[in-house]
């Protein structure tokens, strides 16, 4: 008696499984067949399960085909179907982006030098004046304890008063670490004007620098902090789950194909006729209202679907020379000759010293030399290549670097070999 752990996907992808089996005897895939319906009658597709299979001669081909046969049958491609919450957002249901201007205090030495960022000493005077302290005319302030920020912030959806969120202070002057200190009392603002929540705490930094007698050390960025839930929030943005009878889901990326895929799985595992793409990246669902809108949403995220491949692509950083590509690059067959041109300029400096009693003066004289040296490249004939794996394969055969890759695949786009759509950042 052998049992097997097995993931069971649909009926209907067990049966185009067991028909695209080839060179096995009737009775077997006979038998498979009626295993299969039997779990669907138990209703077990989808879901972890022992079978256990007894065969009478173990140690005839019989076992080892059936083995094959599960093994390729049951394996489903369900288990890296990604969750729709994963694919898609509700309309309505964003984030919303909050600035203020703020003050942090408490610096060691290492705030703005107010003599080139008037605008800290302007920000200190009047916060001073609002507490009721009035300075003399003409006072000048010599602060190095003080660094002027901009605090962001991003209010999620749904939050209400009372609730906290993080904030991030980064310096706008001059100041040098925003290490240890703290910030004041900042209001944030929307887009619209209105405050929504107020920033306060000690500011955390995640880097560490000293310097003395010229020479500094710095680890990671000083001059931005982050207040963990620094901020309360004193204002909800109102959400709406859907207009009237409807919500809408849409895709993060646009495709049609993976669109109609949820569309189907919504039609066919919550129920008909609910849900129609209208365009590539919306999707309109019927939802009920009230209370149960919650749960049927929570239900709709939920739900596994096999997102499409996307266009094929190749992403060039022309800054780093990274070059990215996904798994749908194909390659037509082409030839590339690839070689390496290198100028080297040199310069000699020489001393020129006259004969003894010439009157003559010394100098310098400087003798420059320039080479060029080109490396052989052969012509190399890449094969159409069907994967990713072919087609980094016949690009290493090349013996380009990332670098040279960028102009490679230029050139290859240009060529029409490359099939896909290059894209440079």
């Amino acid at each position: 008696m052998k049992r097997f752990l097995l993931v069971l996907p649909s009926k209907s992808d067990i049966l185009s499984r067991i028909g695209a089996v080839v060179g096995l005897s009737g009775l077997i895939k006979l038998l498979v067949k009626q295993l299969a319906i039997w779990l669907t009658q138990q209703k077990t597709l989808g879901k972890p399960l022992v079978i256990a299979i007894r065969l009478s001669n173990p140690k005839t081909i019989a076992k080892s085909l059936v083995i094959c046969l599960l093994s390729s049958v049951f394996y489903s491609s369900a288990a890296y179907a990604d969750r729709i919450k994963d694919m898609a957002s509700i309309q309505g249901v964003r984030d919303n982006q909050l600035i203020g201007y703020g003050l942090v205090v408490g610096l060691d030495g290492s705030g703005d030098q107010t003599t080139q960022t008037p605008f800290t000493v302007q920000s200190i005077i009047s916060m001073l004046s609002q507490m009721g302290i009035n300075l003399p005319p003409g006072t000048s302030l010599q602060l190095k304890n003080v660094a002027a920020v901009m605090v962001t912030a991003t209010l999620p959806p749904f939050s209400k008063p009372g609730q906290t969120i993080d904030v991030t202070a980064s310096s706008i002057g001059n100041a040098k670490s925003l290490r240890g200190g703290t910030l004041l009392m900042t209001p944030l603002k929307g887009a619209d004007g209105q405050i929504y929540a107020m920033a306060q705490g000690n500011v955390l930094v995640g880097g560490v620098g000293a310097s003395s007698g010229g020479a500094s050390v710095q680890v990671n960025h000083l001059s931005v902090g982050r207040v963990p839930t620094g901020a309360t929030v004193e204002r909800s943005v109102p959400t709406l789950l859907g207009q009237g009878d409807f919500i809408h889901l849409e895709l993060n990326t646009n495709d049609f194909t993976t669109a109609t895929r949820i569309v189907e799985a919504i039609n066919g595992q919550v129920a008909p006729d609910i849900a129609s793409a209208l365009d590539g990246r919306v999707i309109q669902v019927r939802a009920p209202a009230g209370n149960e809108r919650v749960a049927f949403i929570s239900k709709l995220e939920n739900l596994e679907v096999n997102p499409a491949q996307g266009i094929a692509k190749v992403i060039i950083n022309a800054r780093t020379g990274s070059v990215v590509m996904n798994q749908t690059v194909t390659l037509d067959t082409c030839a590339v000759a690839h070689g390496n041109l290198t100028v080297v300029i040199s310069t000699d400096s020489a001393v020129s010293q006259p004969g003894a009693f010439s009157r003559g003066q010394t100098v310098q004289t400087d003798k420059a030399s320039i080479d060029v040296m080109s490396d052989k490249g052969g012509l190399v004939q890449l094969q159409k290549g069907v994967s990713l794996s072919e087609v980094v394969k016949a690009l290493n055969s090349i013996g380009a670097t990332p670098q040279d890759s960028l102009a490679i695949l230029q050139a290859m786009k240009s060529a029409g070999a490359l099939r896909a759509e290059l894209e440079v950042i």
